[in-house]
């Protein structure tokens, strides 16, 4: 049986950094990366030379993009492994790197998630036909397909899913790293162009460029940084899981989804009650209406009743997305997952200037990489 990261030793996250989520731009994703990581050593006090080893997440840049990036930073000898796990890409690279802190492999580790997308080819649309004529959905009529159940199932109405989009929209306005930064009314959402069924273009991410990286400590590590207690962070709990078959009518991606966060949250010792930030895969606006029911923080159909009423706002009852998640923020791919980790540390620090979530404690990281794979970590502000 799998141990619980809880059963190793404790892993901090010491620093964090990011590139702005943009649209696609000449910059070199070498760039991109660097920027992030000089960040992240800057929070956390550190120089290139301390760092033992590095993850390097990403979806888009093809074989082994790390070496070429890292090479700027000095060459240390540092291990380096890539990582590639389709939207989970960064999760992923983030539990690699916890695990070998756990484990006492190594005290300092950084994960960095780098992506630029491929360029659109004129024949992209025939691309699509041909996977529906392959007997695939693309994935807008898929998460339509399952909207329109959910609708079915609870009454939901197209102001519902809007308002998904809405808030994370208004949220990503007050973060400097967010792709779209522009607060859009539920009205304006629901007449935008439409995509398949309730889902409207502004419902939807954006697949840009960026970059993220967080730097991961062992307490050992925390001490040769003479780092401030203050702002530690510590990963509870580490949990990844792939699909299988399910009898379910929400979907594989809510059933896996609600698996892997029980592992999660179980791992850490915390109720979904507990959880002050959250931060989900919202690739599409009925994903948070089905992830925020299937982790716990509602009764099935009971989302978009406390979605209207500011639960799930930035001062709610639990803060989701509050970076302005994918809708907002951005889907990068290969950094979206360590983005979220960025985030759910500076509001667990309380350093989220302009969308601080109050007294934030503790928070859920969540990522879904193609349906497939499902990865979710537990953080928490460390007692002082």
């Amino acid at each position: 049986m799998a141990r619980a990261l809880s059963s190793f030793r404790p892993v901090f996250v010491a620093g964090v950094g990011l590139h702005p989520y943009r649209k696609y731009s000449p910059t070199p994703y070498v760039a991109l990366g660097l920027a992030a990581v000089r960040e992240a050593l800057t929070d956390a006090g550190a120089r290139w030379g301390d760092i033992e080893s590095a993850y390097v997440a990403s979806a888009l840049l093809g074989m082994a993009p790390g070496r070429p990036m890292l090479r700027h930073l000095g060459a240390s000898g540092l291990s380096i492994t890539h990582v590639e796990n389709a939207s989970a890409s960064g999760s992923s690279a983030f539990r690699l790197a916890a695990l070998e802190v756990a484990s006492g492999q190594s005290d300092l580790v950084v994960a960095i998630g780098v992506d630029k997308p491929a360029m659109v080819e004129l024949g992209a649309r025939q691309a699509v036909l041909d996977l529906l004529e392959r007997d695939r959905v693309s994935a807008f009529t898929h998460f339509a397909l399952l909207a329109q159940r959910y609708a079915d199932a609870y009454g939901a109405t197209p102001e519902d899913f809007a308002r998904v989009a809405a808030k994370n929209l208004a949220n990503g306005a007050r973060n400097p790293y967010a792709q779209r930064r522009e607060p859009r009314s539920v009205a304006d959402i629901v007449a935008a162009a439409p995509l398949a069924g309730f889902l409207t273009s502004p419902q939807s991410c954006p697949v840009g460029e960026g970059a993220a990286a967080a730097i991961l400590a062992s307490e050992d590590g925390l001490k040769r940084l003479q780092f401030e207690r203050k702002r530690t962070v510590r990963v509870l709990s580490s949990a990844s899981r792939s699909e299988r078959l399910y009898d379910d009518e929400g979907g594989f991606d809510a059933a896996l989804t609600e698996e892997t966060v029980r592992d999660a949250l179980a791992d850490a010792g915390v109720s979904p009650g507990a959880l002050d930030v959250v931060e989900l895969h919202d690739a599409f606006s009925v994903e948070e209406l089905l992830y925020t029911e299937r982790m716990g923080l509602c009764d099935p159909g009971d989302a978009p009743r406390r979605l209207k009423a500011g639960h799930f706002d930035i001062g709610g009852e639990v803060a989701v997305s509050a970076s302005g998640g994918l809708i907002a923020m951005g889907h990068p791919l290969g950094p979206t997952g360590l983005g979220q980790i960025a985030e759910i540390t500076r509001q667990l620090r309380g350093e989220a200037e302009g969308r601080q979530h109050p007294d934030a404690k503790t928070g859920l990281a969540h990522m879904v990489g193609l349906g497939a794979v499902c990865v979710a970590h537990v953080l928490q502000r460390d007692a002082e």
